[in-house]
């Protein structure tokens, strides 16, 4: 159909008007919508941490502005910041469905995990150097690098972020530390008191100051870390042998915050890391029970002059200490140049905060370099107890439990290793390293799908969805998967690794789940190089055979959908053949293994609806396996003068077999015997095509059109597309020199240069026999430089002239085919630079751009193009490091039913379960590890402890009267009974009246008159038994009659009525006039009081 537009192109035909519709089959850029499906893995980039406990979600923050959010079940999401810029801070707001982010300029974003967007933005205007969330709340804590401390909230009813009016005096803090002037030192550190109802907050200043702020009074409650007050405290090292020395010499002067944690459950010491390596243990309890007690006890890691800073510390309680001790994770304070290690300290204080010390001591040997690290506990059906969450470079995310960390610490002397639960891949790319991928779509009513599909549900209802098949199992449990009732297997993804395995998954919905894992050995049988790198494969969703191919040569057959037997595992080589009888379950098994050449199989490809399967390899040899024998049919020479690898095959029968669908595999099947009249097509590295005969192997025909550089990377064969089998007439080739190129080579081989054995044939009749087969098709080669479209017939007849041929801007490395109503409408390409590009046909003019930079911040990187796959449905899998991400480009392509088939990242059911429970009970038991008790029986099936404590519910509503003023500028508490609202009318209203003295005795008359009450003033002259009467005229004129005439009367009442208007419009003015001198008072006051709060003593 579009041959012929081809060729008008060519020829320089007319172009059809602008206003014709497009031909059929074509692509146009609004057909075009690049987005991400589904990404897994943990990002190369990953650099924060954050936790929320109750959602059981762990969220990573990237250096280029993404965040991967992780539940179970493989629940997995990822957010891209529209800038590409680093996270330096990164928050749940628990139990709330919200992430909140902090960019590297500073700009605060609040990520819905439900719409899985931003559901608002801030641009901060200084430096933000502290940050943190009141848990439980929407209340944020940001210090900046000027030491100012403002509050945030988050509203999400109307899902908007503002600043509230309260933040804390830095005069304040520098009156109570004693200093001349407000302190402008960056804040480092903001903390929450525990058990303080969210009023108390800890302020650490990089010049080593710590205040305790209480919001409720606006005062300092404790100052800590001044160098000009006394310090009492002793020294201790992190062994029992240590000495201790007093701290008499303690300097403080120059003592740089460089991390800081709370070490108690109620507030009352703080462990503070210091940019020298030394560690300080402060006792805050005197803000809250008033008892003296030292101050400060040191701790250090090393007693070398030169440490590290402290960078990272978590505390988390140890049961068997009860309130008086715990366990430290530090990342630092070790001798500069030692290994990089995460150590764990045991302390105790039971005798006080000043008879600290250490009792044991561990250090746990990163696999990578450090990025960061949470800790929590985790009460599940799974797991139960605090969990260590460690993150190292590049993107490796491992976690700790309580047993190991406990083995850990009780090895004293004898250095023993822990192994973590390393996170597991969904899909694993580096161990085992993958090294060749594969994307197939299903034809749900096929019996491979049906059958797939059973047992995909069957396997699921029996276990859960977990990727690792170990007894100790990953602890995240968050996220709702998503259930559709109509499931059938529409998508497969598939991938061949290093140690010789096969991975197969269910990639119908975005969450990927594991089907098969094809092992490279059978039991009791030893077959040399099974375990060879997979390098191609091949898979027939007809018959559900799967064809593998390794580098040693070998190619494994595999039927996917089998029932429990005896089975026979038919090795073939090239000398002979063995039947080993083989135990085999439900499921994939193994029928046929050949090995016959040394050489490394670059290609595969399955002869539909035969038993048939060509095999390209890299020394450019080609060979037909009889797949339902099994034997070899042939096996060419190479097929380039120059050993090229074989990169496509393409395999074509003009009279396809009629009857039902036949089964490779199965010796009686209707099918058994392949067309006499097949053709099979091969290209090759060096971009040479070869057409020959698939029942003997004999070479029909072969062109080669010699490159400067010979990298072809694929071939396509566009079947059927001229309409009512019009052949076009092809215009020969003009040579304006009038000379033959002689740098073209083309030739036809008769059947005396053939490789095969067989008899010969005549060549006229096999070159029109070829031109028959292809008269209809079309030819795509894509090499790393161009686009070539030949005539297949064309081809078959030696013609080097290319009906179009396009020249690409950049070198590209991979091809893929886009369909549109089962016709081909335009080619995807992959650049080296990571640009992607889509052609559309007729003319292959670009219609799309994009990039895996813009798509998923990836760089391109050498041997990606080897894992690349797509469908014909504008679906993409790409794959980098330990990242898998599947694209799609098609706008109205909707195959993964997106967002009903989307996993839910918020549990509502379980947060309103726990804001209730929260609610409900005044006094609920936590667990020993600090997990609340109400889990045990809401969150997932989790199990309570038998030893509990209890803590009191911390209630934050008053903090929206606290925030919602400045300091010292809260409204007064008044009681309601004090409160009186008083109502006046508008005759009560004197404005500008002259005053009327009455004289003594109509005074007291009107006094005692007014001392009726308001009941008696409104029913005056009335009872509760009172009836209507009827009243005489004289009556009447008695009661209302004035003096004067009745024109008179009539003028007073309007005058009166005046004098009423005028009242009001004077009102309406005083009252604007009293709201706008409010306004500008309040708007001075404000302004003032910045002012004010930035000048220095010295100005003022």
């Amino acid at each position: 159909m579009f041959a012929r537009k081809f060729l008008q192109k060519s020829s320089g035909g007319q172009k059809p008007p602008p206003t014709a519709p497009p031909p059929r089959g074509c692509l146009i850029a609004e057909d075009l919508n690049p987005h991400i499906v589904t990404h897994c893995g943990i990002p190369s980039t990953a650099s924060l941490l954050a936790f929320d406990p109750i959602q059981c979600l762990l969220a990573v923050g990237t250096l280029d502005g993404r965040i991967k959010v992780i539940g179970g079940d493989n629940i997995e999401a990822v957010f891209a910041s529209p800038n590409q810029l680093p996270f330096k801070n990164l928050q749940f707001i628990e139990n709330q469905g919200f992430l909140v982010s902090i960019s590297s300029e500073n700009e605060i974003q609040v990520w819905d995990l439900d719409l899985r967007q931003t559901a608002s933005s801030l641009r901060w205007e200084s430096n933000i150097t502290a940050f943190s969330i009141l848990h439980g709340t929407g209340y944020m804590y940001v210090g900046d690098e000027y030491g100012m401390v403002s509050v945030l909230k988050y509203n999400a009813d109307e899902g908007k972020l503002m600043q509230l009016p309260y933040y804390v005096p830095t005069d304040a803090l520098a009156e109570a530390a004693g200093l001349s002037s407000p302190i402008d030192y960056p804040v480092v550190g903001l903390l929450s008191q525990p058990c303080s109802r969210g009023t108390r907050l800890l302020i650490a200043f990089s010049n080593g100051l710590l205040f305790l702020w209480d919001a409720s009074e606006d005062r300092v409650v404790l100052v800590r870390g001044n160098k000009d007050l006394p310090v009492e405290g002793k020294t201790v090292g992190d062994s029992l042998e240590a000495s201790r020395d007093e701290l008499s010499d303690l300097e403080l002067d120059g003592k740089e915050i460089s991390s800081l944690c709370w070490a108690s459950t109620d507030g009352s010491v703080l462990a503070v890391g210091y940019v020298d390596g030394d560690i300080l243990f402060w006792d805050f309890s005197d803000g809250q029970k008033g008892k003296p007690s030292n101050h400060v006890v040191k701790l250090q890691l090393s007693s070398a002059e030169k440490r590290l800073p402290v960078i990272v510390m978590h505390w988390c309680l140890d049961v068997s200490r009860k309130s008086s001790g715990g366990k430290l994770f530090i990342y630092g304070g070790d001798i500069i140049g030692s290994e990089e290690v995460l150590t764990m300290l045991g302390l105790d204080w039971s005798s006080g905060i000043g008879g600290l010390k250490c009792v044991g001591r561990a250090d746990l040997t990163l696999s990578g370099s450090f990025a960061d690290m949470v800790l929590s506990p985790i009460a599940s059906s799974r797991q139960s107890g605090t969990f260590l969450f460690l993150l190292t470079n590049p993107g490796q995310l491992q976690a700790y439990d309580d047993t190991s960390l406990a083995s850990l610490m009780s090895q004293k002397e004898n250095k023993i290793s822990v192994s973590p639960l390393p996170y597991p891949m969904v899909v694993p790319t580096m161990d085992p390293h993958m090294t060749v991928a594969m994307f197939a779509a299903l034809n749900v009513n096929d019996k491979t799908s049906l059958a797939l599909s059973e047992i995909v549900l069957a396997a699921k209802a029996r276990t859960p969805r977990t990727p690792s098949g170990e007894s100790a199992q990953w602890p995240l449990t968050g996220g709702v998967p998503s259930h559709l009732d109509d499931y059938k297997l529409e998508r497969l993804y598939m991938a061949g690794y290093q140690d010789g395995s096969m991975r197969i998954w269910d990639a119908t919905y975005p969450c990927l789940s594991l089907i098969y894992v094809l092992e490279p050995k059978a039991n009791v049988i030893d077959i040399t190089g099974v375990d060879a790198s997979v390098t191609a494969f091949c898979f027939c969703s007809e018959t559900s055979c799967l064809a593998v191919g390794n580098e040693c040569g070998m190619v494994r057959l595999f039927k996917l959908v089998s029932h429990k037997s005896v089975g026979t595992l038919e090795v073939v080589t090239n000398t002979d053949k063995k039947a080993h009888h083989l135990h085999q379950e439900d499921g994939p098994q193994w029928l046929a293994a050949y090995s016959f050449l040394s050489s490394p199989v670059c290609t595969l490809q399955f002869v539909q609806s035969t038993r048939r399967l060509a095999v390209g390899f890299k020394c450019g040899r080609v060979a037909m396996l009889d797949i339902g024998a099994p034997s070899v049919m042939f096996v060419t020479n190479s097929l380039s003068d120059t050993g090229s690898p074989i990169k496509s095959l393409y395999v074509k029968s003009s009279s396809p077999p009629t009857g039902s669908e036949s089964d490779p595999t199965d010796h009686n099947s209707i099918n058994s015997e392949a067309p006499k009249d097949l053709i099979l097509c091969a290209m090759t590295k060096d971009g040479e095509t070869i057409l020959l005969d698939g029942n003997i192997g004999k070479i029909l025909a072969t062109c080669l059109r010699p490159l400067k550089n010979p990298t072809a990377i694929c071939m396509h064969i566009i079947e059927d597309c001229y309409e009512n089998s019009e052949t076009p007439s092809e215009k020969p080739a003009e040579n304006p020199s009038g000379k033959e190129k002689h740098e073209h080579k083309s030739h036809i081989i008769n059947a005396s240069e053939s490789h095969s054995p067989d008899g010969e044939h005549n060549a006229v009749t096999e070159t029109k026999l070829v031109d028959q087969r292809f008269a209809n098709s079309l030819f795509l080669m894509c090499s790393e430089d161009a686009l070539r479209l030949y005539s297949l017939k064309s081809l078959s007849q030696g013609s080097l002239e290319s009906i179009m041929e396009i020249n690409l801007p950049r070198p590209c490395c991979w091809m893929g085919i886009l369909k549109k109503d089962n016709k081909e409408c335009a080619v995807l390409l992959l650049y080296r630079t990571g640009h992607i590009e889509i052609r559309s046909f007729p003319d292959l003019e670009v219609v799309g751009e994009s990039s895996l930079l813009s798509l998923l911040r990836w760089n391109f990187k050498p041997n990606m193009e080897k894992t690349v796959c797509s469908d014909d449905f504008g679906h993409v899998v790409v794959v980098n490091g330990c990242e898998v991400a599947i694209l799609s480009f098609l706008a109205h392509a909707n195959g993964y039913r997106i967002p009903e088939s989307l996993p839910l990242l918020h549990d509502k059911v379980l947060a309103a379960a726990a804001d209730a429970t929260f609610s409900h009970f005044p006094a609920h038991k936590k667990n020993h590890d600090g997990a609340p008790r109400f889990l045990g029986g809401i969150i997932k099936g989790f199990r309570s402890s038998t030893e509990q404590k209890v803590d009191q519910v911390q209630d934050f509503s008053h903090l929206g009267n606290i925030f919602s003023n400045p300091p010292y500028l809260k409204p007064s508490a008044t009681s309601a009974e004090d409160e009186k609202i008083i109502e006046l009318d508008i005759d009560d209203i004197e404005i500008d009246e002259p005053v009327n003295i009455l004289p003594s005795a109509e005074k007291d008359k009107k006094e005692k008159k007014d001392k009726r009450t308001d009941k008696e003033k409104l029913f005056d002259g009335a009872s509760s038994d009172a009836q209507p009467k009827t009243r005489t005229v004289d009556e009447i004129k008695a009661k209302y009659r004035k003096a004067g005439e009745t024109s008179a009367i009539a003028s007073l009442a309007k005058d009166k009525l005046l004098e009423r208007g005028e009242k009001l419009e004077r009102i309406s003015q005083r009252t604007a006039e009293l709201q706008d001198g409010a306004e500008n008072f309040a708007s001075m006051a404000h302004e003032l009081a910045k002012q004010m709060e930035k000048r220095k003593w010295w100005n003022i």
